[in-house]
C-alpha cells in the first residue's frame, strides 16, 4: 500500500473534535507591528498555551490546538502527544516522528500563536485587580503599575508576594517605599510565572 493511500485509511478513521484549517493566513503588511513570537529553541510550553501546528502540504492535519490541563494536544494521525514541559523544536520533532508512520519525511512547524500559560496576579487594594499575561519580563512595580497603582486603603509597606516553587509556596514582604526610596532596590523583584502579589 502506498503512502497516500495509508494516509488516506488512516483519517478515515479519526474523526477530528475541531475542522482542519482552510483559509491560508494574510501576509504581513509593510511596516505592520508583528506580534511577538516565543522562542521555538527556548520557550517552554505550559498548559493554556494555544500552538499553531502546520504541516507540510497537509491541511488535514494542520490546526491550532490548545494545550490540555493535563498538558497534552491532539492531532489527526499522531493522537495525543505531551506538549507541556517541551520546547516547540522538541514537540515538532516529536509529531514529525509520529506522522512518518503515515508520511514520508513531515515538515512539521509549530509556533506559540497564544501565551496563555505564563501569567501573574495582582490582588488586594489595588485599582485594577486580576490576572495579568507574563510574555516579557516584568517587575514587581511594573506589575503594581500595570494593575491600576494603589488604593487609598492600602498598606504599601506590608505587601507579600506568593511564589510557588518544587519545595512549597514561598512568601516575601515587600515594602513598597523601601523600594521607591533606594533603600532595598532589590525587593523590586523580577516577577517569574505563577507569581502573586497581595496588596493588604
Amino acid at each position: 500500500m502506498g503512502c497516500a493511500a495509508g494516509l488516506a485509511l488512516a483519517l478515515a478513521g479519526f474523526a477530528p473534535q475541531q475542522p482542519p484549517k482552510s483559509k491560508p493566513k494574510p501576509p504581513a503588511k509593510s511596516g505592520a507591528r508583528q506580534k511577538p513570537r516565543a522562542d521555538p529553541a527556548s520557550y517552554v510550553i505550559g498548559v493554556g498555551d494555544v500552538l499553531d501546528v502546520d504541516v507540510w502540504q497537509s491541511k488535514e492535519v494542520s490546526r491550532e490546538v490548545p494545550v490540555r490541563p493535563d498538558g497534552q494536544i491532539s492531532l489527526p494521525l499522531a493522537g495525543q502527544i505531551q506538549a507541556s514541559g517541551r520546547t516547540p523544536e522538541q514537540l515538532q520533532a516529536r509529531i514529525a516522528s509520529r506522522l512518518s508512520r503515515y508520511m514520508d519525511h513531515p515538515a512539521v512547524t509549530v509556533i506559540v500563536e497564544k501565551v496563555g500559560s505564563r501569567y501573574f496576579s495582582v490582588l488586594g487594594n489595588v485599582l485594577k485587580p486580576g490576572r495579568y499575561s507574563l510574555q516579557t519580563p516584568t517587575w514587581l512595580l511594573q506589575a503594581l503599575a500595570e494593575a491600576g497603582g494603589f488604593t487609598p486603603f492600602a498598606d504599601r509597606g506590608g505587601i507579600l508576594l506568593l511564589r510557588m516553587t518544587s519545595k512549597g509556596q514561598l512568601r516575601y514582604r515587600i515594602n513598597y517605599n523601601d523600594i521607591i526610596h533606594g533603600n532595598k532596590p532589590y525587593e523590586n523583584v523580577r516577577l517569574k510565572p505563577g507569581d502573586t502579589i497581595v496588596v493588604p
